[in-house]
């Protein structure tokens, strides 16, 4: 699916339904912060969530005291539903929209969160523009979150590519040396489960 086509299918996704209305709303994303937490960084550490739509994650990063966070999605109106939800909170995020593999970052990060971007990027090319982004806009952790062997293979409409510890592993091995993964089951606001697998990795230091 070409970059125009991925923006007006996610565009109308968040135009025409709600939270409880989509498979991967979380009201505590605890996993997420789990990890970013287990990096023991400073509160002023640069975050980057990608594909965060509307997201609780940066409501609670908020709450505990992280103060340089950015959100990237595709979606234009994901971001906006965050912002109005966020409230005067929300001038304190920086706002990213971008399609992932377009995106041209004018900084670095500490932390690069994703959980549910990575696995609906399904060629060779689309995984290198966006490993290849990482490298250079990482220097410290990532964590990402994926569809596992046991989870869905679509989501959305769309086809995902699913994930084993060691394929995704062996994805970031040029850039990124594995800290832990764990698999856990995500249930959808419609009472059905999902499988995740979450990794975290730290830059390598060339």
């Amino acid at each position: 699916m070409e970059t125009e086509n991925r923006k007006q299918h996610w565009e109308t996704v968040y135009e025409t339904k709600n939270p409880n209305q989509v498979s991967w709303t979380q009201e505590i994303p605890e996993t997420s912060l789990d990890f970013i937490k287990s990096f023991d960084v400073d509160k002023n550490a640069k975050i980057i969530d990608i594909g965060g739509g509307d997201s609780k994650l940066v409501d609670y990063l908020l709450e505990q005291g992280y103060e340089n966070i950015s959100v990237l999605d595709i979606s234009s109106k994901a971001l906006e539903k965050a912002k109005k939800r966020l409230g005067e909170n929300s001038q304190k995020i920086n706002w990213i929209v971008s399609d992932i593999t377009n995106f041209e970052p004018e900084t670095t990060f500490d932390i690069w969160h994703d959980r549910a971007t990575f696995h609906f990027l399904t060629t060779k090319e689309q995984i290198e523009k966006y490993l290849n982004i990482a490298k250079k806009s990482v220097n410290g952790y990532m964590t990402i979150g994926t569809f596992s062997e046991n989870g869905p293979t679509k989501c959305s409409g769309l086809d995902i590519k699913q994930y084993s510890e060691e394929t995704l592993t062996a994805e970031l091995k040029k850039g990124f040396d594995k800290i832990r993964c764990i698999t856990e089951n995500h249930t959808t606001p419609f009472n059905t489960t999902q499988n995740f697998l979450f990794c975290s990795f730290k830059r390598q230091i060339n």
